[in-house]
């Protein structure tokens, strides 16, 4: 009955997402605000799927977990580029670190569980890198690092919830031992998100 239920909550958040995206074609010129409930409602999709489908289906976790890791790596790179915070730039480099590593753990787990992972961001993440690219310089680093949080809450449910109810052994472990690391991300970008917000001592420009 939960698993029903999450799956009702994914496929609702999904058709809030398309709507959205429709509201984009729509009115470019409020690109700005719909971006940002895009990434939420994204966000919402994809928290409910890692804790229904993800974490129960081998196939639905490979897939979610190459993507994220994808994701992290290409988004990393952009706020390289283009954050304004020292600690945000670091923080994108890490992440292509980390999680570079993260995905090249999980390859020969994945070709030994004979299962192939996707070639390309699905669009629901396309749609995140996408925001990014079109930030605007002042608004970047709050927009990287929203996703940022939002990306490893759905991560870290993702790796926990396999890692209790996954069906294959090795990729199991791989989950539990990668969810500490997702944990410690979360974190920082938490951290990150309320210096941004004016709280601690700020971020360094």
């Amino acid at each position: 009955m939960k698993l029903m239920l999450m799956v009702s909550a994914s496929a609702a958040a999904a058709l809030t997402l398309l709507a959205v995206s429709n509201a984009i074609a729509a009115d470019p010129m409020a690109s700005k605000p719909v971006d940002a409930a895009q990434d939420k409602v994204g966000a919402a999709v994809g928290k409910a799927s890692a804790v229904s489908m993800g974490s129960h289906s081998t196939g639905a976790f490979v897939e979610n977990a190459a993507r994220s890791d994808m994701y992290e790596i290409e988004a990393g790179q952009i706020a390289q580029q283009k954050a304004k915070s020292a600690e945000v730039k670091a923080f994108g480099k890490m992440m292509v670190t980390d999680h570079t590593s993260l995905s090249n753990q999980m390859k020969p787990l994945v070709k030994k569980a004979g299962l192939t992972p996707p070639p390309a961001l699905d669009k629901r993440r396309q749609g995140f890198i996408d925001n990014l690219k079109s930030a605007s310089a002042a608004d970047f680093d709050k927009v990287y690092i929203d996703q940022q949080v939002a990306a490893h809450d759905e991560a870290l449910s993702l790796m926990k919830g396999y890692a209790e109810h996954g069906d294959n052994a090795d990729l199991k472990a791989a989950a539990g031992k990668a969810a500490p690391k997702v944990e410690a991300h979360l974190r920082h970008a938490r951290a990150l998100g309320t210096a941004l917000s004016g709280g601690a001592d700020g971020v360094k420009h």
